[in-house]
């Protein structure tokens, strides 16, 4: 391959990780406005990160075409083509994100009541933490850094430990108070995008690696997410 060539390949693959740069900033912002918009009821700014969506989407759409086309011009091999589709698989996972910081935001628009300050730390506490994964895999994207990447694979683990125990808060609440379920509900749901933000993390964590090594994780993915086991008994409830 000429030098020419080469040149020509690097500079397409870092105008396409320059456009993955920018979809995971903005992802990133979209997940700090929509914890937020949550936390404080905030319309106005659940209404931006409805909005700012279209511009996840539209980034998403570029990386993959940018990625087809070079992988239609250059028939790259080996680490090449790794990088190409794991740039692709990264861009519908921060797609996917964005998505989930969309619909937490939504939730804003659909909880009237004042948020009790115990479980609202919570779900933001959450929210922070699914932050603080995203900001770490992509910037061990942005250096290549799978022992960075099985770092934040296995860190995981927490978000979903903290989700099960807002779950059975939540459910507490709702059983103690029926009046509580339409407020808890929202709440868990939002609980819930931020566990599934954390799986998109390790999903990105596990591309990194092989794009690195050029194998798949054969560890077990680690996951604590065991709100599908717990009883729905209601211990006040009479038998």
């Amino acid at each position: 391959m000429s030098d020419h060539i080469v040149k020509s390949y690097d500079e397409d693959l870092a105008a396409l990780k320059m456009l993955l740069a920018q979809m995971g900033g903005l992802a990133e912002q979209q997940l700090d406005d929509a914890i937020d918009a949550l936390s404080r009821r905030d319309t106005t700014l659940a209404d931006r990160v409805i909005q700012n969506d279209e511009r996840i989407d539209m980034l998403e759409r570029q990386i993959e075409e940018r990625a087809i086309t070079m992988i239609a011009k250059r028939q790259p091999m080996a680490r090449d083509l790794r990088e190409i589709m794991v740039a692709i698989r990264v861009a519908s996972d921060l797609e996917r994100i964005g998505d989930l910081a969309k619909n937490t935001a939504k939730r804003a628009h659909a909880i009237s009541e004042a948020l009790p300050r115990k479980l609202m730390t919570g779900v933001t506490r959450m929210g922070r933490l699914a932050q603080s994964e995203l900001k770490d895999i992509l910037d061990a994207y942005a250096r290549s850094d799978a022992e960075k990447a099985l770092e934040v694979w296995r860190s995981d683990e927490e978000l979903d430990s903290l989700y099960n125990s807002i779950f059975r808060e939540l459910l507490t609440y709702m059983m103690e108070d029926p009046r509580n379920i339409s407020l808890c509900t929202h709440l868990l749901f939002g609980a819930k995008n931020m566990e599934r933000i954390g799986d998109h993390a390790t999903n990105i964590a596990e591309n990194i690696f092989y794009q690195v090594h050029g194998k798949t994780l054969i560890e077990s993915r680690p996951k604590r997410d065991t709100t599908s086991t717990l009883s729905m008994h209601n211990p006040n409830a009479d038998d």
